[in-house]
């Protein structure tokens, strides 16, 4: 995903399909759209069945889950806990 910008200097935001998401981020189309029912990741409904997300939004969702996770279980067995994340 990119942000193109337009003549008028305005920057346009592209967004991903749940089937595009799912290919990026290595999951099948079906977890992205159960992510976003559970408010994990964050979503524009279009319409009903009609859903998109903006990458940038779900890489920092589920990094900052991911961190909210780690410092929650920092007296656990160290175990890492990155999964859907981009980051280590």
């Amino acid at each position: 995903m990119k942000d193109e910008a337009h003549k008028d200097g305005e920057t346009r935001t592209e967004f991903l399909t749940a089937r595009q998401l799912g290919a990026v981020l290595q999951v099948s189309e079906s977890t992205v759209r159960r992510l976003a029912h559970s408010g994990r990741i964050p979503s524009i409904r279009i319409t009903p069945h009609i859903i998109r997300f903006r990458l940038a939004a779900v890489v920092e969702a589920l990094d900052g889950a991911r961190r909210s996770r780690r410092s929650t279980r920092a007296e656990d067995n160290g175990a890492d806990d990155s999964q859907l994340s981009f980051f280590e």
